[in-house]
């Protein structure tokens, strides 16, 4: 596909105006001059040219820390305080969930943000043969760990039905769909887990070439009680203490962390993931994100599950993600919109390991998202960043491309049939909840 007289958002975070050819899943020209007839593309179909008027370009977006089966449980536990959030209707109901009910409500998340833009995502749950199906079926790209709880503090990983799953998980797909999906190992946190499993599945990590994703301080209490049972080390000084970091990590939340975990986190190469509307709305506070891009952090952004967000919108988190910033620091000159915008894009690209994404380069993976930005919110224009922090819709994206294919575009998703999605999570949720 040819992009023609558009605008789009350089790698530097600046607004440029040309032409964007993409050819397979590469993108192989930017630049101001209409590509088509020169020498250096004379042989080159570049198949639809797509009219930029208009329009914004975006690299594709990427959500960092997701839990997509969770679709089914949107609205359902509001307002209650975190552990009976949990105990009282979230366990109860995901005890519930099979991999017949899963596979539509992971299409539906899937629908969902390839409407407002979302190209990858990083998916920490259970029910993985659904979930792999469905990120197959909608040409999507994605990070997959299966949830590993450990409540057993003597119990080794080799002893655990999870060790021989996340070794078949790697060998049999990471990198698979044409390296769409990659696999990624997971312990659930440090108050579900043990030192033996936690000090193992950063070795297994590392020996088998892929990365890790967990939660750590979501909460005062979790980071407060931690620090009581680890001789005062909190989860990212426990966590580092047994080597987990051995291998690239995805740490969603990290709301409560400190100053010498962010110096760990930096050293270590470690992802904080910011989820600005899960961490509001179950009250757990508010991520430091200055206080971590200060201290030379990879910040990424994420919608969490809907039982705790309620949609996976990623141009909202930006919005949000933007105005707590200011908000909680009391300064409204940190997270500028480039940052904020980094953190969606090439930041979220880089924890999951796609050096190829997250921009628009010649080279790179043909992963874009188009705005129709001709709208009376995103009009006038004195400066398009801050248009796209606080005034962009999710609902104004009108294309979403992943490895050159078109996966949303005009209210049509070609690879999901989004009727039977929707009718299909609606009955799994109702038989849910019917079962309760």
């Amino acid at each position: 596909m040819l992009f023609a007289n558009i605008d789009y958002l350089t790698p530097d975070f600046e607004i440029a105006h040309g032409f964007i050819g993409t050819e397979g899943s590469r993108i192989i020209y930017v630049g101001a001059c209409d590509p088509v007839g020169t020498p250096a593309f004379l042989t080159t179909d570049f198949g639809e040219r797509y009219d930029g008027s208009g329009k914004l370009l975006l690299p594709g977006l990427y959500n960092t820390h997701t839990h997509a089966p969770m679709t089914l449980l949107r609205g359902y536990g509001e307002n209650l305080v975190l552990q009976d959030w949990l105990y009282k209707r979230i366990f109860p109901f995901e005890a519930k969930i099979t991999d017949g009910y899963a596979q539509p409500a992971t299409l539906l998340a899937i629908a969902e943000m390839l409407r407002f833009g979302t190209v990858s995502f990083t998916d920490m749950y259970y029910n993985n043969g659904a979930r792999i199906a469905a990120i197959q079926t909608s040409g999507i790209k994605c990070n997959l760990c299966g949830g590993v709880m450990v409540f057993d503090q003597e119990k080794r990983l080799e002893d655990m039905p999870d060790y021989e799953m996340n070794k078949a998980l790697v060998r049999d797909y990471h990198g698979a769909f044409d390296g769409r999906l990659r696999i990624d190992l997971n312990i659930h946190s440090e108050y579900i887990s043990n030192p033996y499993v936690v000090r193992s599945i950063g070795e297994l990590a590392l020996d088998m070439g892929v990365n890790t994703h967990t939660h750590i301080s979501e909460t005062k209490l979790e980071h407060e009680e931690c620090k009581q049972r680890r001789g005062g080390l909190t989860p990212v000084a426990y966590f580092d203490s047994l080597d987990f970091f051995v291998a690239p990590c995805t740490a969603a939340h990290c709301v409560w962390t400190e100053a010498g975990d962010w110096e760990i986190m930096a050293a270590r190469g470690v992802t904080a993931v910011a989820n600005p509307a899960s961490n509001m709305k179950l009250a757990s506070g508010f991520a430091p994100v200055p206080e971590m891009l200060a201290a030379g952090v990879n910040i990424g952004l994420g919608t969490d599950g809907m039982a705790s967000n309620n949609n996976h919108n990623l141009l909202k988190e930006l919005y949000l993600l933007g105005l707590i910033s200011k908000g909680a620091t009391g300064d409204p000159t940190v997270v500028t919109p480039a940052q904020a915008l980094a953190t969606a894009t090439v930041n979220g690209a880089r924890s999951q390991g796609r050096a190829d994404g997250g921009r628009i380069a010649e080279g790179c993976a043909a992963d874009v998202a188009v705005l129709d930005v001709n709208t009376p919110w995103m009009t006038p224009v004195h400066d398009q960043l801050s248009n796209l922090i606080f005034a962009a819709q999710g609902s104004d994206v009108v294309l979403t491309m992943v490895d050159g294919v078109v996966l949303y575009r005009d209210g049509s998703w070609p690879t999901i049939d989004v009727e039977k999605a929707l009718a299909e999570t609606q009955a799994a949720a109702d038989t849910i909840v019917a079962s309760l």
